[in-house]
């Protein structure tokens, strides 16, 4: 969440009027000091899979809610497949002791115990704070306690850290500078902490800030506004990624926000398309449903591990777009293991036909290739240029390997 305030988040927050923070004074500096370059944490070398509670639950999210996802992300094979973060959003924070430490509201009570929830079913706990004063919601922000509340996170045993910067939009002028400032203070407090927290900048993309984050200590950085539950968000966030490539890769990922998929707003078709897309850039795989209630559609999407393997295949290389097809791009993504991923994503608004020879994908397959359907899991060999028709903002995901090379494509759906 950085600038969007949802119906139900308003509900919750009237409900949880005498928790929410006052917002303190504007300081008079017209910048906060500057803080030195923050290295990197090793973190996140693949980009990170879990969940995250603002898109389904938004302000009303509390401790009980946490405890049910991470049963679902158990139960439903999520965990196995890798999804291993559970994320809170904003509307946890409540009050300061006198000595200003931070402290959870009345939604959620004792974090350490919630976070032991947690890591006792094998995941790692994600919570969220910002640099200003307040939070986008109201709650309380960070600003001037960077060091007591990485501390506090770290007491609990929090793993990941995503750092809004909406709430700091109030205290100074939004320069390149300033934002730089205010995310190095934190990323500096998460590492004296000596506890591992993958750390995530939430913004707009602001002052290209795919090019300086890595200097802030962050391992991922969002780079457009917040996704909504539809085509055409989610269609112009994935595909401007392309753009955006050369800054991405291990410990250290350009993120077009999280996953809508099974929230209803979309059909199957363009769900498949968010993952598939997601998976070529590489970008994190964050779910934003609510987990409890899936679908056989939504599971089929989120646990196809053939997706999933793309998604975090260990070198980190990005997608790149080798044509268009009229409303068809064809985007090509190389593997670690010699093998190549073709996309083929229909973004017009009627089934429209593709036709490629293979050795427009590379010189390798000019004899034609062996090829693995990762949506229809069925392989073929294939020698012949492919020709097929896609469903309006549908997808086909292929993974090739040359003809000599059969052994390296699943067999199987795993």
């Amino acid at each position: 969440m950085t600038l969007r305030l949802l119906p139900a988040l308003l509900c919750g927050l009237f409900a949880l009027m005498p928790l929410v923070a006052t917002a303190v004074d504007a300081p008079h500096a017209a910048s906060p000091a500057p803080v030195p370059a923050v290295p990197g944490n090793g973190l996140a070398l693949r980009p990170p899979m879990g969940w995250n509670s603002w898109n389904h639950f938004a302000g009303r999210i509390t401790a009980k809610d946490v405890r049910a996802m991470a049963d679902a992300m158990v139960s439903s094979g999520m965990r196995d497949a890798g999804y291993v973060y559970v994320n809170i959003d904003d509307t946890w924070e409540g009050t300061r002791t006198a000595a200003g430490e931070i402290r959870a509201n009345d939604k959620f009570g004792d974090m350490k115990a919630l976070a032991d929830y947690v890591h006792a079913r094998g995941l790692k706990l994600g919570i969220y704070s910002s640099p200003g004063a307040t939070t986008c919601a109201g709650f309380l922000g960070s600003h001037g306690h960077e060091d007591s509340d990485a501390r506090t996170f770290a007491t609990w045993g929090v793993d990941f850290l995503k750092y809004d910067y909406c709430g700091a939009r109030d205290l100074y002028p939004v320069t390149l500078e300033n934002q730089q400032a205010l995310f190095r203070r934190m990323g500096a407090a998460l590492r004296k902490t000596g506890r591992p927290m993958v750390y995530s900048l939430s913004q707009s993309g602001d002052f290209d800030i795919w090019r300086w984050g890595p200097g802030t200590g962050a391992n991922m950085w969002r780079t457009t506004p917040d996704i909504s539950d539809d085509w055409t968000s989610m269609s112009q966030r994935g595909f401007r990624q392309l753009d955006l490539t050369v800054w991405s890769g291990p410990g250290h990922w350009n993120d077009p926000d999280m996953l809508e998929i099974g929230n209803g707003g979309m059909t199957p078709d363009e769900y498949r398309t968010q993952m598939s897309l997601w998976s070529l850039l590489p970008a994190p795989l964050l779910a934003g449903n609510d987990l409890t209630s899936m679908d056989a559609a939504t599971r089929d999407i989120l646990l196809n591990r053939e997706v999933i393997a793309v998604d975090q295949d260990p070198a980190g290389k990005p997608a790149r777009r080798i044509e268009k097809q009229g409303d068809v791009e064809v985007l090509v993504r190389d593997m670690s293991d010699g093998s190549v991923v073709v996309g083929l994503f229909n973004r017009g608004d009627r089934p429209a036909p593709v036709s490629i020879p293979w050795q427009r994908v590379h010189a390798r397959f000019g004899s034609g290739a062996h090829v693995r359907d990762l949506w229809a899991h069925t392989s073929r060999t294939e020698t012949s240029p492919f020709h097929a028709v896609i469903a309006r903002h549908g997808v086909i995901l292929l993974r090739l390997t040359p003809m000599a090379a059969a052994r390296i494509l699943p067999s199987r759906h795993a």
